[in-house]
This record gives structure tokens, C-alpha cells and sequence, in this order.
């Protein structure tokens, strides 16, 4: 089937009691445990309305496997944990979400794990591995700098040396690119995002080989990281218009990535869609649109949040991938917990704006950036 077919259709539960066209919600935490093998209980993530979410997600990325969680981060600190314990090293992008950047500075060293952050490039990536290493974490296209690292090459160098990958594959969404096609093992999906799309819930899905979702799955039933009926519901619902929403968001963000870069108030434009951006040959090989995503510098001579407070229709909100567009400051928000020697040095500046596009007319997008870059 194609990506539009499977949102709608792969992983439903079809009621035999009612042939409703929805999987029903399930919300008991208590089930008959007779003559059966493996029991529903919501902590051990195999209940009807977690295992639909699993099987949409693994359908549209090209997975055998997975787990929901309560969060992105339930899902990125699990994956990483089931394959990196005491004594081994992990190799990460230097641009990843701060979420996992904090992860790993706060808690790493506790834990007895090695890490090195390494720059946001294939070859610096690979270079950077050692004969502790167990695991390579990427990201691409970056939050909030959109950068984009070529996924086969590492996704090749791991394999030849028994290393576990671990992409973030939020920003792209499985619409736009399917890193396990281009050789990475696990995939991690805020679903918070783009996956629900609707601003309305937290949530997080790890995607793998079979084999290797029973290592995350036992720590998970450890950590407790489970996802209730109710949001698993509303999560797979959301997934029936993700290739559309996505597809939207997508054109809008190109149009809106053009514009801005012949805005003369606008200094840099961050988007791998662009022609002259260092990452767009790569991200058109690997991906199938360039995502709803942008960062943008304003001119010296405009205030940040001066800016963000003119605008009409674009919200100033910490979150992304919503139907409706946001706009914040990452130094002060997805990133505030990396210092800002941290942030300097992978360029995060307190100018730089995340700009996530949803699903309005560009038309009414480009004249609300329009006046708030033109008011004096």
C-alpha cells in the first residue's frame, strides 16, 4: 500500500461485535489472564490500542516491531539504555534535541557510559567511534538547525562494526523518509509532533527489527514509560491524516523558506529544501520532501522577540509538528538546558528563531511574517 493507504488503514483492530470502521478504546488495566500466553497490561506495552499504534508506525517506516511511550524522550532514553550500558561508549550529533543532549550530559556519566558528541557530518560521526562503542545516535534533519547527515553511510560503517544506530526521525516524519531502508536500526518518533499532529498529547514510539524492539520492550516494562488507551486512540486516530497533513506542511514550508530568504530583514535561512543549503543534495537523496520545519536569523536591527510578538496568526509555542504554526526562540526553549557555551559553539543563537508550518493558506502565512518584519 501506498503511505496515504496505510495512515487510514494498516494496523486497525477490527470489532468483530460492533464491524466499526475504528479501533475501539480499550480501557481496561485489568484483563482474564486464562488460558492465554501473553496478558494485556497497559505497563507491559501489549494492550489492542498500543499494539495499532505499534503496527501503523512500523508500516509506514518499514519496521517489524515497536513500542509507544508516554513521551519522546521515554522512547530516545530507552532505545539508547537497552543497547548502552556500564563500560560502553555512545557516539551523538552535536546538533540533537536538547531533550537528548541533557539525557546524556546529566545522567550519562552516572551510569558509567562513555559519549562523545561529535559534528554533525558522517564521516566526523563515524571517526568518532571507539572499540567501546555499542551505539551512534543521529538526528537529521536537526532540530533546530535543520542540518542533514548522509543516514547510509553511518548507517553502513555501524553495521560493519556491530553498532546499534538510533536515529531521531521526528523532524522528517515517515512520509518524508524511511531511515531503516537506508540502513539504520531503530527509529524514534516524538509522536508528540508530527505523528499527532494536533498540539493535544505526549507520546514517543521506538520502530526496529523484532529482535531488537524484546531489548527495549523488557527495560520499557522496567521504566514504566506506558501510554494510556485513551492517547493511544487519539494517536492512531491522528495517524489517518498524517500523509496529508505532512504533505501540506511540507509545500508551505518551501514557499515560506523562499520567501524569507529574499526577505532583507531576514539574515539566514535554515531549510534543507533550498538549493544553496550544505545539506540539500543529501536530503534529496534520502528524503521524499523536505519537512514543515525552518529556522530563520533576523537581521541584527530587529529584537527576536520583538518580532514573535507582532505576529497575528503564527504562535509563539514550544512545541511542533501541530496543524496550526509556531514560532520560538530554541535558546530559551528546546535548548535552554545546554549551556550557552553548548549552544554557541553548534550555533544556536539567541536570534535564531524554529519556525514549525502547519496546514494554512501560505498566502496568509507570508503576509502575517510580512508585517511583522516591516513594522518600525
Amino acid at each position: 500500500m501506498k503511505k496515504e493507504t496505510q495512515c487510514v488503514h494498516s494496523g486497525t483492530y477490527i470489532d468483530s461485535l460492533t464491524r466499526g470502521v475504528n479501533t475501539p478504546i480499550f480501557t481496561s488495566s485489568a484483563y482474564d489472564y486464562l488460558d492465554r500466553d501473553n496478558c494485556p497490561y497497559p505497563r507491559y506495552f501489549n494492550t489492542p490500542n498500543q499494539d495499532v499504534v505499534v503496527k501503523k508506525v512500523c508500516a509506514l517506516e518499514g519496521a517489524e516491531d515497536g513500542v509507544v511511550f508516554g513521551s519522546g524522550m521515554a522512547a530516545m532514553s530507552t532505545a539508547i539504555l537497552a543497547f548502552a550500558g556500564s563500560g560502553d561508549h555512545v557516539v551523538l550529533m552535536d546538533e540533537l534535541y536538547g531533550g537528548t543532549h541533557a539525557f546524556v550530559t546529566d545522567e550519562f556519566q552516572r551510569l558509567g557510559i562513555g559519549y562523545s558528541f561529535a559534528p554533525t557530518d558522517a564521516e566526523s560521526v563515524c571517526a568518532a567511534a571507539t572499540e567501546r562503542t555499542t551505539v551512534i545516535v543521529i538526528e537529521t534533519p536537526t532540530n533546530p538547525l535543520l542540518s542533514v547527515i548522509d543516514i547510509c553511510k553511518v548507517g553502513a560503517f555501524a553495521r560493519e562494526r556491530g553498532i546499534t544506530t538510533i536515529i531521531d526521525n521526528t523532524f522528517a516524519s515517515p512520509i518524508n523518509q524511511n531511515p531503516i531502508e537506508l540502513g539504520i536500526d531503530i527509529v524514534v518518533h516524538s509522536a508528540t509532533k508530527y505523528l499527532g499532529g494536533h498540539s493535544d498529547m505526549c507520546c514517543g514510539v521506538v520502530v526496529t527489527s523484532r529482535e531488537k524492539t524484546g531489548r527495549v520492550r523488557t527495560l520499557a516494562r522496567h521504566l514504566g514509560g506506558s501510554l494510556n488507551a485513551m492517547d493511544c486512540y487519539l494517536l492512531e486516530r491522528s495517524m489517518k491524516t498524517l500523509a496529508l497533513r505532512v504533505g501540506r506542511q511540507s509545500e508551505n514550508a518551501l514557499r515560506l523558506a523562499e520567501f524569507l530568504k529574499g526577505h532583507a530583514r531576514v539574515s539566514r535561512v535554515y531549510y534543507p529544501g533550498l538549493p544553496d543549503s550544505p545539506g540539500y543534495e543529501i536530503a534529496k537523496s534520502q528524503m521524499k520532501a523536505y519537512g514543515g520545519m525552518l529556522s530563520f536569523e533576523l537581521d541584527e536591527r530587529l529584537d527576536a522577540s520583538e518580532f514573535v510578538k507582532r505576529l497575528r496568526l503564527i504562535s509563539p509555542a514550544v512545541s511542533l509538528g501541530g496543524v496550526e504554526s509556531t514560532i520560538c526562540a530554541p535558546a530559551v526553549t528546546s535548548h535552554v538546558k545546554m549551556s550557552a557555551v553548548e549552544r554557541a559553539r553548534i550555533g544556536v543563537t539567541d536570534s535564531l528563531l524554529r519556525f514549525s508550518v502547519g496546514i494554512e493558506d501560505a498566502d496568509d502565512l507570508i503576509q502575517d511574517l510580512e508585517q511583522a518584519l516591516n513594522r518600525e
